[in-house]
């Protein structure tokens, strides 16, 4: 019946032990919140990206996605069986292949994002560094809707069996998402055309 269970699942945004609230490890960096007060005006000022689990009829699997903050636009996305950053810097790098780098990515404080290799990449790009801090909460929101929307209408619907399966209907939802679903936030546009029109 494909009956699937609503509940809490494997934290996705741990800390990573060398952060520096551990007394012992000082060096893994946690950056400032930069977005307070900050006006969103065109396609490439600020992404966000997010990690969460995805249920499948044994186990779970993770799923990336780097979001235009203002376009609600899925710009990359990875799937994975574990939380280890490669995957997180694959979804980046074919984000700023396809679209350019960003000015400012904001990010949760997850080890991911904390990690040498995903702010090195940004260094590279020369993109600044934005983490949520506490009272920041509200500008995840709509990444959290992103996987809310994903979850009841793609992935509680299937079950999925094998991370093949997941991952074409993952690819067919997001497409329909970026191309088809108008959003009442976005003037009943796309995220796609949005994007289009303030990438100009």
């Amino acid at each position: 019946m494909a009956i699937v269970a609503i509940y809490p699942g494997p934290q996705t945004s741990r800390r990573h032990p060398k952060h520096p609230k551990h007394p012992k490890h000082p060096k893994h960096p946690v950056f400032p919140y930069l977005l307070r007060n900050v006006s969103v005006t065109h396609a490439n000022q600020v992404w966000c990206t997010d990690v969460t689990y995805l249920p499948m009829s044994h186990g779970f699997i993770y799923l990336l996605a780097i979001v235009g903050w203002n376009t609600r636009h899925v710009l990359s996305w990875r799937l994975w069986t574990t939380q280890d950053t490669s995957f997180c810097l694959e979804a980046l790098e074919e984000a700023v292949e396809k679209h350019g780098a960003p000015d400012l990515l904001n990010t949760d404080q997850g080890s991911q994002f904390t990690s040498s290799p995903w702010v090195g990449e940004l260094n590279r790009q020369e993109s600044k560094i934005s983490m949520d801090g506490k009272g920041c909460w509200t500008d995840h929101v709509f990444i959290e809707r992103l996987w809310r929307s994903l979850k009841y209408e793609c992935l509680y619907l299937n079950a999925y069996d094998t991370i093949r399966e997941a991952r074409q209907g993952i690819a067919d939802w997001i497409t329909y998402y970026n191309q088809e679903r108008p959003h009442s936030s976005l003037g009943d546009q796309t995220p796609e055309e949005t994007y289009q029109k303030l990438a100009v």
